[in-house]
């Protein structure tokens, strides 16, 4: 896409040019004065003139235009598909069988001997000495002074006042009225109807089936290398031609490694179980019901509120406070604490402690053993293999190739000509030295545009 609007760009700026350059060469550009003297006094015409002045060449540019095409590609879709594989497996069963043998079982007997030891017992005494010591003693004494104090005593006075209000208050009164509904009273019968469903039995079949596989192969792809826009310098260019022009330059390839898929078939064996049906027909118990409409008259008690004005008296108690000053004596009490030296007597205890040797008799145990033959019946498990026939499930992976249309852009080179003015004829445009005639002398701003 972005090649097409180059293109596009491209050729609207030839155009644009070759239409700047014809517009100056026909207007003159600078009037009159841009064409020679002779040639205007020759032609007596500034189309004539101007004409004679400008001729164009050819310019043959190499164009890349894209162009899209549908080709086909082969996608490798993964499948994976679960295939029954029947093999035999070996079980082993645990058996045991009865071996006998003499061992030696010891018997642990404890007896006790008599062993007789010296002990030293310590044996405490509580003695008591007297001690006398001084010791101050506090005397504490609670005595009283008189305090005066001023309080403000109130005192509250409570006075009553009517108040008249009137209050509404509610009177109920239940109301009785006759309501007739009909309802719907549900019979209900149990009737039996025949259903017939279908089992399935499950049937063995084993066929052999064709089993897609392949393997994948690394293929090294040579991989053309992108065409890219570089601006070159051109050689050929003229003095009214742009130094530089843009070229459509491809590349170079790149080498591409890539997996395929090499599909090959196998002959495989495969134990397939489908069901067969089987229809059966039992009673199934189902309930109808019907109803029946009956007319009651039910009482319906509703209650009537009316508002009955009434006049109150409240008496609303009002409660006044004055305050009295009076004087009060109170009695405050204070403690003194005097010492007193006083003595004691007082009895210390004191532990002595004598060790007494005494002859204890202890019975120590210990243990004797004694070995017995005896036979002992037991088990030694075995393991006696047999073969299992099973079936199991192994999942595979396959490749399904499948073509799908792609859409690809490719540059078509294209050759585009246009016009392009060049100084010539018998005019010197101060720019190419061929043009050696002085009287035909042009101005170097009208050539160079």
């Amino acid at each position: 896409m972005n090649r097409l609007a180059w293109a596009v760009v491209c050729m609207t700026a030839s155009s644009f040019v070759q239409a700047d350059v014809a517009s100056a060469g026909l207007a003159g550009l600078t009037g009159f004065g841009c064409c020679p003297p002779k040639v205007c006094a020759d032609a007596c015409d500034f189309g004539a003139a101007s004409s004679s002045c400008v001729t164009y060449k050819t310019v043959r540019d190499v164009v890349y235009e894209p162009v899209t095409t549908t080709e086909c590609r082969t996608v490798y879709d993964t499948v994976v598909e679960k295939v029954p594989v029947t093999c035999n497996k070996t079980v082993y069963d645990t058996h045991y069988r009865d071996v006998c043998e003499t061992v030696c079982k010891p018997i642990y007997k404890t007896c006790y001997k008599d062993v007789c030891k010296t002990i030293c017992k310590p044996v405490y005494n509580t003695c008591y000495k007297t001690e006398t010591c001084t010791v101050r003693k506090p005397v504490y004494k609670t005595c009283y002074k008189d305090v005066c104090y001023t309080v403000c005593t109130p005192i509250y006075n409570t006075c009553y006042k009517s108040v008249c209000r009137t209050v509404c208050k509610p009177v109920y009164e239940t109301c009785y009225k006759d309501v007739c509904r009909t309802v719907c009273k549900p019979i209900y019968k149990t009737c039996y109807k025949d259903v017939c469903y279908t089992t399935c039995e499950p049937v063995c079949d084993t066929k052999t089936v064709e089993v897609d596989c392949g393997e994948w192969k690394t293929v090294v792809e040579c991989v053309p290398g992108p065409v890219v826009k570089k601006v070159v310098a051109d050689p050929c260019a003229g003095p009214c031609e742009p130094k530089c022009k843009t070229v459509c330059v491809q590349c170079p390839p790149r080498k591409v490694c890539k997996k395929v898929w090499c599909p090959r078939t196998e002959t495989r064996e495969v134990t397939t179980t489908r069901y067969v049906t089987k229809v059966h027909t039992k009673k199934v118990p189902y309930t109808t019901c019907t109803y029946t409409h009956e007319t009651v008259t039910d009482r319906v008690p509703y209650t009537v509120c009316r508002m009955e004005k009434r006049t109150v008296v409240d008496k609303v108690p009002v409660r006044t406070c004055t305050y009295r000053t009076e004087t009060r004596t109170k009695k405050v009490p204070y403690t003194t604490c005097r010492y007193v030296d006083q003595c004691v007597t007082k009895k210390v205890p004191h532990t002595t402690c004598t060790m007494v040797k005494q002859q204890v008799t202890v019975k120590v145990p210990y243990t004797t053993c004694t070995m017995t033959q005896q036979t002992v019946t037991r088990k030694v498990p075995y393991c006696v293999p047999r073969q299992v026939c099973e079936t199991r499930y192994v999942t595979k992976t396959k490749c399904v190739p499948r073509q799908v249309e792609v859409q690809v852009t490719k540059c078509v080179p294209k050759v585009v000509c246009r016009q392009v003015p060049v100084c010539g004829g018998g005019c010197d445009d101060g720019c190419t030295p061929s043009c050696a005639v002085p009287s035909c002398a042009m101005p170097e701003k009208a050539c160079c545009l």
